[in-house]
């Protein structure tokens, strides 16, 4: 199995530290609001590579984080006249329901920054001690130089970047910019303002810096050198180049083998924006499209290759996952029917370009996760069922179809199994209960109703004339 390696800039045979287990760490999103579709693309990347990781038999030690405490979350609840804390558990909440709805499995460990103010006061400690950071009048910075490596990550010279650090494209975006000793030192622990959340530490009162929290992470749930690290490309410079000269200077190891990184994700090819008026959550979609069409859409682009969203590119995605689904609920009906036992000679040699199909599918995804090529290959397996299964196939010949599709497209995430339809009067009966929990203000009930909707493919959208329904 080949990965491209951010590191070095090459595909790479992938050797784990301990055979026959992975250690991997994906940044997770920072939960201010409801996750937006560009934050959808590496939790549906980095899942896919979990799964085919496990398909392979691999055991995964999977971690990603809930940015929990940030200026952003801090605020919102100004804002809103709450807690920083009230914020983030309601919004890692709703994360989870989306991440639900695009089949995300659920990480090995979903570790809150908050959560790990100990370690992080540990590591500032160890990084003052061995003089790669130094306190000033309560802001604990890292000093950059003090590791010889710093830029290896994203391929950008130290002094190229001391030159243009004024520069927004290159700025390490730090406060406390006039106490550093040098300009691109940046924070690991800043003092608190008034009416922000706070942790007692021997430099202030305050909280960390960002970059810390996921070195700290990854270091108590993945140990000193993991195997994986991953996330958008963004994260590239400057976070994950911070993590490794913080990981590194003070655990005096390599951080992580192998970095792996998605492009980004435009809006109708151009980049995702308030402002544009092209910016979506993952909720917007969940209003047009089960969940499950994102994922398909996603995967169906090699993740190293920007991916451009549109109405019609969505629409394309719907209908190949239907092709999928209706190819395997075609089989599921033959399967009640047939009645013949055993494989004929013909069905034999079908079988055969059935496992071709698959071997093709592993080889896609044995050249650094291609996707795109992987579903090709379910769609050659569909073509395949759609030529050769009919009432007189065998009951073996049927099975044998229904599972080879069903388990390469498990791997991607997808669901082709249709579940069982909602009759018109079951939606219509779920509607008024859900209406009379609005009225009752119970709205979490509410809530639920919708999503369970949701789940069986049901879009509801609220009017002025009342509640209209379609199926998704």
């Amino acid at each position: 199995m080949k990965i491209y390696n951010t590191l070095t800039r090459k595909k790479e045979e992938f050797v784990p530290i301990e055979e026959g287990k992975v250690r991997m760490y994906v940044c997770g999103p920072t939960v201010y609001n409801l996750i937006h579709i560009g934050n959808a693309r590496p939790m549906i990347v980095f899942d896919t590579v979990r799964r085919y990781f496990e398909y392979k038999g691999y055991e995964v030690n999977y971690v990603s984080n809930f940015t929990d405490v940030d200026d952003k979350i801090i605020k919102k609840a100004n804002e809103e006249g709450t807690t920083a804390d009230v914020i983030s558990q309601r919004y890692i909440a709703e994360c989870k329901k989306d991440m639900e709805g695009m089949n995300i499995k659920p990480a090995t460990t979903h570790p809150l920054a908050t959560k790990e103010i100990p370690g992080m006061l540990d590591m500032i400690g160890t990084l003052i001690k061995k003089g790669h950071a130094y306190a000033k009048n309560g802001t604990v910075y890292f000093k950059t130089r003090s590791f010889d490596q710093y830029g290896k990550l994203s391929k950008k010279n130290i002094d190229d970047l001391e030159a243009g650090h004024r520069d927004e494209a290159h700025a390490l975006k730090v406060s406390g910019a006039d106490e550093k000793e040098d300009p691109l030192d940046f924070v690991l622990w800043k003092p608190k303002k008034d009416g922000e959340p706070y942790w007692e530490a021997e430099w202030s009162q305050g909280r960390p810096g960002w970059h810390i929290e996921c070195s700290v992470m990854a270091k108590k749930y993945l140990g000193d050198t993991i195997d994986i690290h991953a996330g958008g490309e963004d994260l590239i410079f400057p976070h994950h180049e911070n993590e490794i000269a913080q990981s590194e200077c003070c655990n005096g190891v390599e951080f992580s083998r192998y970095w792996m990184h998605n492009a980004f994700l435009n809006i109708n090819n151009k980049k995702m924006s308030k402002s544009e008026g092209n910016f979506f959550t993952v909720r917007d979609i969940a209003e047009h499209y089960d969940l499950g069409v994102l994922r398909f859409f996603m995967l169906s682009a090699h993740y190293r290759n920007p991916i451009n969203f549109s109405r019609e590119l969505m629409e394309s995605a719907k209908n190949g996952l239907d092709r999928i689904m209706t190819a395997v609920s075609n089989l599921d009906e033959l399967a009640n029917v047939v009645t013949n036992e055993a494989l004929t000679e013909e069905e034999t040699k079908v079988l055969a370009e059935v496992k071709t199909c698959k071997d093709k599918f592993e080889a896609s995804m044995d050249d650094d996760f291609n996707t795109a090529d992987a579903i090709s290959a379910i769609f050659d397996m569909v073509k395949l069922a759609n030529s050769n299964a009919n009432a007189n196939s065998s009951k073996e010949f049927i099975k044998e179809l229904r599972e080879s599709i069903v388990t390469l497209s498990d791997i991607l995430g997808l669901k082709v199994v249709k579940s069982e339809e909602l009759l018109d009067a079951d939606i219509e009966n779920l509607i008024k209960e859900r209406q009379e929990a609005r009225k009752a203000k119970n709205f979490a009930r509410a809530d639920e109703i919708r999503d369970e909707l949701l789940s069986k493919g049901i879009v509801l959208e609220d009017t002025r004339e009342g509640v209209r329904w379609k199926r998704a």
